[in-house]
């Protein structure tokens, strides 16, 4: 299947709700609508996560950080301008999405997708996309398609085909959480 394709039917199934099982900038993720609880839930489920852990959205740039974060740190927003990396930054309090999408302290994990796929699916949805790894909770993170569990693949809607070749191993991104007053506190190198 060709990108246009996966991107359309990606689009297709996180706006009826489903999960799609894609690669990030990172490594390979379960992604749904961060604004649908049901959804939300379900990724839960299928990772027997504990729904006490909370999930990243990915934005396709700072604009669209306002829309979910109710006071952004102006460090944060350096920080996201600066890297040239993959940075996942956890802001205080999110707003605006659905529950078990942000921590128990309403604080929200948001990465700036840089990857052309994982953008270019944002901006059409035009809203982030909810996304944890894709894998059994307490099982290593897949770096490409082919370390993906196939227990995993049964159970999410639709599966792109978009860079599943692709043998190169990715890294989860390195997490930082800025606190508001400013500080910061490095949570994953």
């Amino acid at each position: 299947m060709a990108f246009e394709e996966d991107i359309k039917e990606s689009l297709k199934t996180l706006r009826q709700g489903g999960i799609i099982l894609y690669p990030t900038d990172t490594v390979w993720g379960l992604g749904c609508d961060p604004t649908n609880e049901s959804a939300v839930a379900r990724i839960f489920k299928i990772k027997s996560r504990d729904e006490n852990k909370s999930l990243i959205i990915l934005v396709d740039g700072l604009s669209m950080i306002e829309r979910y974060v109710k006071d952004i740190p102006e460090i944060a927003c350096e920080l996201a301008e600066v890297s040239d990396t993959p940075l996942t930054i956890i802001y205080p309090k999110g707003k605006n999405l659905a529950r078990g999408v942000c921590s128990e302290d309403d604080s929200i994990a948001i990465r700036i997708c840089n990857d052309e796929f994982c953008s270019e699916l944002i901006r059409r949805f035009r809203k982030p996309i909810a996304s944890t790894s894709a894998n059994l909770s307490g099982s290593p993170c897949p770096g490409n398609f082919s370390e993906v569990e196939k227990t995993l693949i049964d159970k999410v809607d639709f599966v792109v085909d978009w860079r599943q070749n692709d043998r190169s191993r990715r890294a989860a991104s390195p997490v930082i959480k800025v606190n508001p007053d400013g500080t910061i506190k490095i949570i994953r190198k």
